[in-house]
C-alpha cells in the first residue's frame, strides 16, 4: 500500500488489514466510517477535504491551515509527551474515560507505549509481543485520536533506539561504545535501517537515537551510551545512523543536546550541571556532532538536555534552541525535552520561580515539546493559563506548534495514521538479515588490546583443557539496558565458547568456576580503599586456581556489569571492580598462558594486565550474540578488527586525556624514565591511543596520492593511498585520515580525524583508499568566533591510529 495514499475501504476491509480488531467492528460502524475517503481522510469530520487533509497540498500550505483550525486547547496539547502504558497511561487501550483525560484534545507525541520497557518489574504487557499484537494495538491507540478528537491529529509514537529499537523482541545490538569501535559507517548504515523498519512496522514513528554525546571523562556513567570521544567519528556514524533510521518514513531524534556529557567530575545522576567547556571548545567538540548531522542527514527531532552551559540551562536557552540549532545549523524539526528538563529550570538551576514560569522560558527559548514522567496536563495547562494571562505570546505557541505539526506531515501521518499491515511485523522485526547485521556489529567491535607471541588464536586442537573463569563469563545482563531492546535470548561468553568447541568435534574439555564476582563485599568503598578479599572471595578465588593448575588455558571474563556503568554509575576509579584483580593475579601464578576478555562500557585503566597477561581483547558492551563473535574471535574464525573510540588512560589523575587535544597540552613529562612512561613526578602517555587496534595479520601503507597539493580556500582535496594485507590471514584494517594545521591565528588540535574507512582484505591483497576532504574538514573557530578556513600548511597524514601513522604529506592551502 502506498503510505501516501489511504484508499476507501469498508470496515470489514479495515478489519482484515488488521486496522481494526473484529472485536471493535461494530462499535465502530455507522458515523466513523465515513471518514475514510479514496485518497484522503476527514480528519476534523467536516465532511469536506480541507486544505491539510489534500495529499496533493504542499507541507507548509497544510501545516497553516490546521493551525489556523486549531484553539489554544489543542495547541498546547500539541507541546507535551504522553508517557506510555503503565507509565503514566494507565490503559493499554483506549477507554471511555479518555474522552475525560486532557487528550480528548490531543497530544504531542506518546512515548514508549507498549514497548516492556526492560529492567522496570510490573511495565509488562500482553500487547508488546507478539509484534503483530503490538502493531494492531498501537494501531487502536492511534484511531483513537484520529476519530474521537475534534481535529482528528494522529500521535507521534516516539521509542528509544540507541542499541536497537526499544520494544519487546527487536533486533540487539551491541551498545553504543560497542557501535563506535566499528568504524564502519556501512554497517552502521544498515543498523540504523533496522531500527527503522522495526519501528515502521510496530507502529513507532520517532526513534530517541542517536546520542551525538562525545564521552570526554570516562569516569562518566554513560560513556556506554556513546560512540566515543572523537567528533568527526561520532558525526560520521550518527549521521549513517540517522540517514538509515529515516529511510523508513521513520524520524531521528538526536540526543541530548548540548554539552550533556562531561559534568563536573564526571558525576551522573542528579547532577548533570557545570560542564567545564570553553566556547571554541563547545562548538570543535561538543557542538560539532549536531551540526554535521543536521547539515548531512537532516534529522526531524532534537532532545534538549538538562544541564546548563556557563550558567545558562539549555533547555531554557534561546541561544542554544533557536540561534544555534535553528538559525545556524538549519534544524527544521521539532525540540522536545529531555525528562524533567523544563522542571529542573526552577528546582535545580534556580533560574524560574516556579514550574510555570520554566514552562515560559522553555517556549520562548524554542522547546515543543515537554517530556517528564508525569501527567502532561500539569504542563499544559500552564501553557494555556501563560496565554490567558498576556504572559506568553499566542504567536510563540503558534511557532512551537508549527514545527511539530510540520513533522507529523512529514512523516506521512495525515495520509497514512495507522501501520497498514500489522500481520507482516512478525516477519519484519529481528528477522534474519537484521540477526546478521546484529552479529556482524558485535564481531566487528571487538578490539584486540595485545597478543603477545601470538598467543590468539587459540589453536582448538592444542588445548585439551580450557577454564573459562569471572563472573561475566556466565551474566549477561550487560546485553539489555533500559535503553534498547529486550526478552532476547542471551548467550554468554561460557556458551559461545562451549558451542564453538563443541562445533570443532576436537574433545577439549571446556570448564568454569567463578574465581570472582563483579562487585566485591565493599564495593563501592573498594574503588577508594584497597581490601583483601573476604572469606567468600578467597575461597572461590582459591577454587579457580586450583582448576587454572589443571587445565591448559585460562580465559578470564572481567570487567563490568549494568552496576558499575551506565545512566547513574559513574565511577571514582577506573580499575577492574571488585577482587577481579586479585583473581587475575593469583591465575598468573599458576604460570598457565591466559587471555583476558575485557566486557567493559568504558576505558580501564588495566596497568597490571597489560604488562602481565599475554592476550588481552575488549568486546565493549555486547549485544545478546557477543557470546558467539568473542568465541570466534578467541578461536581464529574471526579476525578481531575494531578500533579504539576512546583513548584508554593510564590513571584517573591524567584525565582528562583524550583525542583530540590541544598543541602541547598531552605532551610527555621530561624525567629520567621517560622512554617507559614516567616523568620526574606524573605518568606519560596513555594506555591505548584513541583509534588503536591489533590484527591477526598486518598491513603496509604506501603511494599516498593528494591532489591538488596547492589549493584555494573553498576547493576539495581528494587523497587516495594503497593497503596491502602483508600477513597469511584475511583480516580488517580501519585506514585512518588524521589533519595537523601547521600555523594558524589560534591555537588549535595536534591533529584531528577527518576520515576513515574500513576495508576487509584478503592475505597479500591491495585496495586503493580514497578519502574527500571539503574545506570544513580544514575549518578552525577563530578569535572573532567565525568558522573560517585559513590559508597556510596543513599535514596530511594517514595511520592505523592516532599515534601509529604510516604516511604523511604536507599541503598549502592559498586565498
Amino acid at each position: 500500500m502506498n503510505p501516501k495514499r489511504l484508499p476507501s475501504l469498508s470496515w470489514l476491509v479495515l478489519t482484515a488489514l488488521g486496522l481494526l480488531p473484529l472485536s471493535n467492528l461494530k462499535a465502530q460502524q455507522g458515523a466513523k466510517s465515513s471518514i475514510y475517503h479514496m485518497g484522503w481522510i476527514d480528519f476534523n469530520k467536516n465532511g469536506k477535504m480541507d486544505v491539510f487533509e489534500d495529499p496533493a497540498q504542499a507541507v507548509d500550505k497544510r501545516v497553516e491551515d490546521l493551525l489556523s483550525q486549531m484553539n489554544l486547547s489543542e495547541k498546547s496539547c500539541q507541546m507535551a509527551t504522553l508517557y506510555g502504558y503503565r507509565r503514566i497511561l494507565k490503559d493499554s487501550q483506549p477507554t471511555p474515560e479518555w474522552h475525560n483525560e486532557i487528550w480528548k484534545d490531543g497530544i504531542a507525541n506518546i512515548d514508549e507505549n507498549l514497548n516492556n520497557v526492560p529492567n522496570h518489574t510490573g511495565k509488562h504487557t500482553s500487547f508488546g509481543y507478539p509484534h503483530s499484537v503490538h502493531a494492531t494495538s498501537m494501531n487502536n491507540v492511534q484511531r483513537w485520536f484520529v476519530e474521537d478528537t475534534r481535529l482528528g491529529i494522529p500521535v507521534d509514537f516516539t521509542n528509544e533506539g540507541i542499541h536497537g529499537l526499544c520494544s519487546d523482541g527487536a533486533t540487539p545490538f551491541p551498545a553504543p561504545i560497542s557501535i563506535g569501535s566499528t568504524w564502519d559507517k556501512p554497517l552502521v548504515h544498515m543498523a540504523g535501517d533496522v531500527v527503522g523498519r522495526e519501528a515502521k512496522a510496530l507502529g513507532y514513528t520517532n526513534v530517541y537515537a542517536p546520542i551525538l554525546d562525545p564521552s570526554r571523562d570516562p569516569r562518566w556513567g554513560r560513556v556506554v551510551e556513546t560512540y566515543g570521544e572523537s567528533p568527526f567519528l561520532i558525526a560520521s556514524l550518527g549521521t549513517e545512523m540517522v540517514k538509515g533510521i529515516q529511510q523508513n518514513g521513520v524520524a531521528s531524534t538526536l540526543k541530548h543536546f548540548a554539552v550533556y556529557s562531561v559534568p563536573k567530575g564526571g558525576r551522573d545522576g542528579e547532577v548533570r550541571t557545570d560542564p567545564h567547556v570553553a566556547p571554541k571548545e563547545m562548538h570543535e567538540i561538543f557542538l560539532y556532532p549536531f551540526r554535521k548531522v543536521i547539515e548531512n542527514a537532516h534529522p526531524l527531532g532534537v532532545m534538549s538536555s538538562y544541564n546548563d552551559w556557563d550558567g545558562e540551562p539549555i533547555t531554557g536557552s534561546h541561544y542554544f534552541l533557536t540561534t544555534l540549532l535553528r538559525q545556524q545549523f538549519g534544524f527544521k524539526g521539532y525540540v522536545v525535552s529531555d525528562s524533567k528538563a523544563v522542571e529542573f529550570l526552577y528546582e535545580k538551576h534556580h533560574v524560574a520561580h516556579d514550574f510555570e514560569d520554566a514552562t515560559r522560558e522553555a517556549v520562548e527559548a524554542g522547546l515543543n515539546v515537554w517530556t517528564n514522567f508525569n501527567q502532561p496536563k500539569y504542563y499544559i495547562n500552564n501553557v494555556r493559563n501563560l496565554v490567558k494571562a498576556g504572559k506568553l505570546d499566542i504567536a510563540t505557541v503558534n511557532d512551537r506548534v508549527r514545527d511539530v505539526l510540520r513533522v507529523k506531515f512529514e512523516l506521512g501521518l495525515f495520509d497514512q495514521p495507522y501501520v497498514a499491515d500489522p500481520a507482516a511485523a512478525d516477519q519484519i522485526v529481528q528477522n534474519k538479515q537484521a540477526d546478521s547485521i546484529a552479529l556482524a556489529l558485535n564481531q566487528e567491535s571487538i578490539v584486540l588490546l595485545k597478543n603477545k607471541a601470538n598467543l590468539l588464536p587459540l589453536k582448538t586442537g592444542q588445548y585439551k583443557k580450557i577454564l573459562v573463569t569471572g563472573a561475566l563469563a556466565t551474566d549477561g545482563s550487560y546485553a539489555t539496558s533500559r535503553y534498547g531492546p529486550n526478552n532476547n535470548k542471551v548467550t554468554t561468553v561460557l556458551e559461545g565458547i562451549q558451542q564453538f568447541i563443541q562445533n570443532q568435534h576436537v574433545g577439549t574439555e571446556v570448564s568454569y568456576t567463578l574465581g570472582a564476582k563483579v562487585l566485591s563485599h565493599d564495593w563501592p568503598k573498594s574503588e577508594l580503599i584497597a581490601s583483601q578479599p573476604d572469606a567468600d572471595e578467597k575461597a572461590a578465588i582459591e577454587k579457580a586456581v586450583q582448576a587454572a593448575k589443571k587445565s591448559d588455558v585460562i580465559i578470564a571474563v572481567l570487567g563490568e556489569n549494568n552496576k558499575t556503568v551506565g545512566e547513574g554509575y559513574s565511577r571514582s576509579s577506573l580499575g577492574l571492580p571488585g577482587k577481579q584483580l586479585d583473581l587475575l593475579r593469583a591465575l598468573k601464578g599458576t604460570g598457565k598462558p591466559i587471555v583476558l576478555v575485557l566486557i567493559t562500557g568504558q576505558p580501564l585503566t588495566i596497568n597490571w594486565p597489560n604488562e602481565n597477561i599475554p592476550a588481552i581483547m575488549t568486546a565493549g558492551f555486547p549485544g545478546p550474540q557477543g557470546g558467539t563473535a568473542i568465541a570466534e574471535a578467541l578461536f581464529g574464525a574471526y579476525n578481531p578488527g575494531g578500533r579504539l573510540s576512546m583513548t584508554w588512560p593510564k590513571s584517573v589523575g591524567q584525565i582528562q586525556f583524550n583525542f583530540p587535544f590541544k598543541n602541547g597540552s598531552q605532551l610527555d613529562q621530561n624525567g629520567p624514565h621517560k622512554k617507559e612512561g614516567y616523568g620526574h613526578s606524573r605518568v606519560n602517555g596513555p594506555l591505548y591511543p584513541f583509534g588503536y587496534g591489533l590484527s591477526y595479520t598486518s598491513f603496509k601503507y604506501n603511494d599516498l596520492q593528494i591532489s591538488p597539493e596547492d589549493k584555494h580556500t573553498q576547493g576539495n582535496i581528494h587523497v587516495t593511498c594503497k593497503v596491502t594485507n602483508s600477513g597469511s590471514v584475511a583480516g580488517d584494517e580501519v585506514v585512518q585520515l588524521y589533519l595537523k594545521d601547521l600555523y594558524s591565528s589560534v591555537t588549535t588540535y595536534n591533529s584531528v580525524l577527518r576520515g576513515f574507512q574500513r576495508v576487509h582484505l584478503k592475505s597479500g591483497e591491495t585496495k586503493t583508499v580514497s578519502f574527500e576532504l571539503v574545506p570544513d574538514d580544514l575549518s578552525l573557530i577563530n578569535r572573532d568566533m567565525h568558522r573560517v578556513v585559513e590559508p597556510g600548511d596543513f599535514e596530511i597524514r594517514i595511520g592505523s591510529s592516532s599515534e601509529d601513522i604510516r604516511l604523511k604529506q604536507t599541503i598549502t592551502v592559498n586565498e
